[in-house]
């Protein structure tokens, strides 16, 4: 009789777990990491001005990416979702993954190619989705290299998913989720069904409640998981000439406050704001 009931319990249980599984544990979620100097760095340029110089520059999680990661870790701690993150770029780029694994996801992917240019990063991305069957992308706005802004827009069309922009809010449960993105002059309220793509931003979680990775998250971090995976075959529809600093700030002119006349002109010509 204990064992009669013993197994009625275990098929109960098998069948609950099953199905709350299926609900929660196993939303798939993809973090896009942008591997960018930080914003302290000293900018300089080799080759002739066709090239970055990385000597010396520190390296950092793409700020905007980070709004996202903590977003998902939110999911997880309170859905269950699994958290991939993935990056495409080489080797050096891995610290970046690693400090993304301590601060919550569960496993990283790196796709061993040189970010060449928006349309040939998000067709690695999309390969990647298509093969993991994940059920939500979340990337930054932007990143605060470049600042093109066109990667999740491409991934969204490349996976023919919908595309929420400048996102600030993001919340639901299961299949059904209510979002808020900034437009011009106001923000915007927009309900969608996964998958969709998110392209998210200060306000999507606050600088406040970003996660800062622990000791313990630094030291699991080391056994998680980082695939590294062949690009798949495309060819980049941009190219970089050379790269330019801008002007250098003038000096401050003064202005007599009874000159209003020569301040006007200072603007018009000078200025150019009016």
């Amino acid at each position: 009789m204990h064992n009669i009931l013993t197994s009625a319990f275990f098929r109960l249980f098998s069948r609950h777990r099953q199905y709350h599984f299926s609900e929660y544990l196993f939303m798939k979620v993809l973090v896009c990491i942008s591997h960018v100097p930080d914003t302290t760095a000293k900018i300089n340029f080799t080759a002739d001005n066709s090239a970055f110089d990385k000597n010396g520059v520190q390296f950092v999680i793409n700020p905007y990416d980070e709004f996202g990661l903590t977003r998902a870790v939110w999911l997880k701690e309170k859905q269950g979702a699994s958290i991939t993150v993935l990056n495409v770029g080489t080797a050096e780029t891995e610290p970046t993954l690693r400090k993304a694994l301590a601060i919550g996801a569960d496993n990283a992917i790196r796709v061993d190619a040189e970010a060449k240019d928006a349309f040939f990063v998000a067709n690695q991305i999309a390969a990647v989705v298509k093969e993991g069957d994940y059920d939500l992308v979340i990337a930054g706005r932007e990143s605060i290299d470049y600042n093109g802004g066109q990667v999740p827009g491409m991934l969204a069309a490349l996976l023919k998913w919908p595309f929420i922009n400048a996102c600030v809010s993001m919340e639901g449960e299961g299949e059904t989720y209510n979002l808020v993105r900034e437009i011009d002059g106001g923000k915007e309220k927009l309900q969608a069904s996964l998958p969709f793509v998110v392209a998210g931003q200060k306000g999507l979680v606050e600088e406040k409640d970003l996660r800062i990775p622990n000791m313990r998250g630094i030291m699991q971090a080391r056994s998680k998981p980082l695939e590294v995976k062949s690009p798949v075959d495309t060819e980049a529809k941009t190219q970089t000439g050379v790269y330019s600093k801008p002007a250098p700030k003038s000096a401050v002119k003064m202005v007599d406050a009874e000159n209003m006349a020569e301040l006007v002109r200072l603007l018009h010509e000078e200025a150019k704001v009016i």
